[in-house]
């Protein structure tokens, strides 16, 4: 694709993505057989590369599964990444809602401009064990609802990665916080093959929280293989129910590419989004983004 055929896509703000460069950082996630294709280091430059019929005029990184004791390390080197290059506009940084010391390391997370918010990745899945990052569901953890309750202190949002079953605990939290913006990461992971009940219960508990929003990512995980016609209900659900001022497109790469490539995966969206108005576009690929996380760019 050309510059023309990106200058005429609306300003894309990414409110997703990821970096990782493994003489900097561990990665222990990559290193499973299943994710070998994209393991090899992805640095800015080729983030950039990827995007560059896209339009692209910001973008927030989200913690990228370093090693749990690499939070802060993982902050300080997307800040020098962000001053050579400008991005990240954002960064989600990791910290365990349950750890002891987890006003600390809010506070020094809150101490750096870019650092818009936390994810504290907590899959679980009550009938699979191989999709738990915990052996409990974190969101009914006291431990870890007292280390959410402290976000609001310090301005931060929560980036929530995990599954349906997850959604109704989580609800119940952010409920008691809307001084904390919560963001649904990758279409709240509805996987058909489990039914999408309590996706549907969980989404329509959250569309009516105003501090609740949602990105349009991660669509390899509703069904075994990427499909833009499998998803498209999904997509639909999610505007209709969140309207168009708080669903905010993101690519998820590196990782979505073990579905589809980027260009596959944005074209997807683009041809879902093509009936509604330049302003909801513009408004679902950049300007959400930049209010949601407060990036301040000028859209």
């Amino acid at each position: 694709m050309d510059d023309g055929v990106s200058a005429a896509r609306p300003p894309f703000v990414d409110a997703h993505f990821h970096l990782w460069d493994h003489g900097v950082l561990r990665y222990p996630w990559l290193d499973a057989a299943e994710n070998a294709a994209i393991a090899p280091d992805y640095r800015i430059a080729d983030y950039r590369a990827e995007l560059s019929a896209w339009n692209l005029v910001g973008a927030v990184h989200v913690d990228a599964g370093a090693d749990p004791s690499q939070g802060a390390d993982e902050t300080v080197w997307l800040n020098r990444v962000a001053q050579d290059d400008g991005l990240p506009s954002g960064i989600v940084a990791r910290v365990e809602l349950n750890h002891p010391a987890v006003e600390p390391q809010l506070a020094w997370q809150a101490g750096h401009p870019r650092v818009k918010g936390i994810r504290h990745l907590i899959n679980w899945h009550p009938t699979d064990p191989s999709r738990r990052a915990y052996d409990m569901d974190l969101t009914r953890n006291p431990d870890w609802r007292a280390g959410y309750a402290l976000l609001g202190r310090y301005g931060l949002s929560y980036d929530f990665h995990g599954f349906p079953p997850q959604l109704a605990g989580l609800a119940e939290v952010a409920a008691r916080h809307p001084d904390v913006p919560v963001i649904l990461n990758h279409l709240a992971l509805p996987i058909v093959a489990d039914g999408l009940e309590e996706w549907r219960a969980g989404l329509i508990a959250f569309a009516a929280m105003p501090h609740a929003a949602i990105k349009l990512s991660g669509a390899g995980f509703v069904g075994p293989r990427f499909d833009p016609a499998g998803f498209a209900d999904i997509v639909a659900e999610v505007i209709d129910r969140f309207g168009t001022d708080r669903v905010m497109v993101a690519t998820n790469v590196p990782t979505d590419r073990l579905a589809a490539d980027l260009d596959r995966t944005l074209g997807a969206y683009e041809a879902l989004l093509t009936g509604f108005s330049d302003e909801e576009r513009r408004d679902l690929w950049g300007r959400n983004a930049n209010r949601i996380y407060r990036l301040g760019l000028n859209l």
